[in-house]
């Protein structure tokens, strides 16, 4: 579990800022933060990308899912509206290889993102 960076703070090796935790999942400040508000939300299951999940993995997708909105209306975050990206791989963008998404908001974004 402990290979990343994510892996280390699940197990209590490495201090987060936690706002939630749950038996699958934690979510923590972002450390660089890109918003205001930017928050992770990381399985503890070590799956290293969206892409190698499989079938077993779908409920715990929706409870990652279902986190996020509950973290965005406990955060404030529903009336303006916010940001919720995946980043699967290198080129697009995941530094840290273990799946987990990132809710932003407090300011206007644009689009297209990249």
């Amino acid at each position: 579990m402990a290979e990343t960076i994510f892996g280390r703070i699940i197990a209590g090796e490495i201090p987060a800022d936690k706002i939630l935790e749950t038996e699958d999942l934690i979510a923590i400040r972002d450390i660089n933060p890109q918003a205001p508000t930017h928050v992770l939300i990381i399985p503890k299951k070590p799956l290293k990308a969206l892409s190698s999940t499989g079938e077993e993995d779908t409920l715990l997708l929706g409870k990652l899912l279902a986190s996020t909105r509950k973290l965005a209306e406990q955060l404030g975050l529903i009336a303006d509206g916010y940001r919720v990206v995946i980043n699967n791989g290198e080129s697009a963008g995941q530094s840290v290889p273990h799946l987990h998404i990132h809710l932003l908001g407090g300011r206007d974004f644009r689009w297209p993102p990249g």
